[in-house]
């Protein structure tokens, strides 16, 4: 979902004027892909605490993003309806990284009760 998200950034960006090109449209670009590629980077790690820090990092962006796009449509760059759509499939995305971060989380704290107790 988070690659789709990117997509659908780099298409509708290019409807920006040409002025922003370097502006909102590549800062809105690069926040929209580190979203993917922390979590990709995170997953990669040797530690289970690591992927849970990069999953931060990738929400962090994620509310980036989202900024962004509303100060777009405040620009007249996008319409609000299109703003919505992108902003519903950013919620969806950050909800599953969510929850995959509870559930990370909650099998650290199992994994420490059984080390603990034996």
């Amino acid at each position: 979902m988070a690659m789709n998200l990117v997509t659908d950034v780099y298409r509708l960006v290019e409807g920006f004027p040409k002025t922003e090109m370097f502006g909102l449209a590549s800062q809105l670009r690069r926040a929209v892909v580190a979203v993917p590629s922390n979590i990709a980077e995170g997953q990669g790690r040797d530690s289970t605490r690591e992927f849970i820090h990069h999953l931060s990092i990738a929400y962090g962006s994620l509310m980036e993003a989202e900024t962004q796009i509303q100060i777009a449509v405040n620009l007249t760059y996008i319409s609000q309806t299109e703003a919505d759509q992108l902003i519903e499939n950013a919620a969806e995305v950050g909800r599953l990284m969510n929850g995959l971060s509870r559930s990370l989380r909650q099998s650290l704290s199992d994994n420490r009760r059984l080390t603990t107790d034996n």
